[in-house]
């Protein structure tokens, strides 16, 4: 129960964060795009001396300038930092992660069982250590109270991302060897779900058949 309330947040987080990320950065474009149409508006205005197109573009650009976002860039970054460490949680889940496995390919039996132990045992002994640095780190950040330029955010909690998503990366990990000791499973992402992969294969393959 508790699996499937940690595995629906992940999931959510997530979501959001790439969704306020995508929204922030389409409404940062509009507005700026916006204030040089206004201003273009006023050129016209100038040109084809007409005074109410210049009025109306002044108030446009007026109006759209007095919304500052001056702050979108460095809440995007912020944003994609947490939906980076979380999602790499969430790839360790899903078994999505690159990784070279051709030796292991060829191995079998025990051989492959404990080469594959200590792979996983590598992944949790790195997320651990990542985990316990980065604890470190925002204590300290949280000691010289930092905050970030334009939106004062203290950067203590910023820096959370790092401690939080390599503690739940280091938890998949284990997550993932249990699972594999108990059951033999590994997690794995399935090529077939994506799409035009086969098509590009078809094509590869006739191309060495020409």
């Amino acid at each position: 129960m508790i699996l499937r309330i940690l595995d629906r947040f992940e999931e959510i987080l997530i979501s959001l964060l790439m969704a306020a990320a995508v929204t922030l950065i389409f409404v940062a474009v509009v507005h700026r795009f916006s204030i040089g149409f206004a201003a273009d508006l006023v050129a016209w205005g100038r040109s084809a001396d007409m005074a109410w197109l210049q009025s109306f573009g002044r108030s446009a650009f007026k109006a759209i300038n007095s919304i500052k976002l001056t702050w979108a860039q460095e809440a995007c970054i912020y944003l994609f930092v947490w939906m980076a460490k979380f999602g790499a949680a969430y790839g360790v889940r899903q078994g999505i992660h690159v990784g070279v496995d051709i030796l292991v390919e060829r191995l079998e039996g025990n051989t492959r069982k404990l080469i594959t132990i200590i792979a996983m045992s590598g992944g949790i002994l790195f997320t651990a250590i990542i985990s316990w640095i980065g604890t470190d780190f925002v204590y300290h950040v949280y000691q010289g109270g930092q905050t970030s330029p334009d939106l004062e955010i203290k950067m203590w909690l910023i820096y959370l991302a790092v401690p939080l998503g390599s503690a739940l990366m280091c938890f998949r990990f284990i997550q993932a060897l249990y699972l594999y000791l108990t059951t033999g499973y590994i997690a794995h992402h399935d090529h077939g779900a994506v799409d035009g992969l086969e098509d590009e294969a078809d094509d590869l393959a006739k191309g060495g058949h020409a």
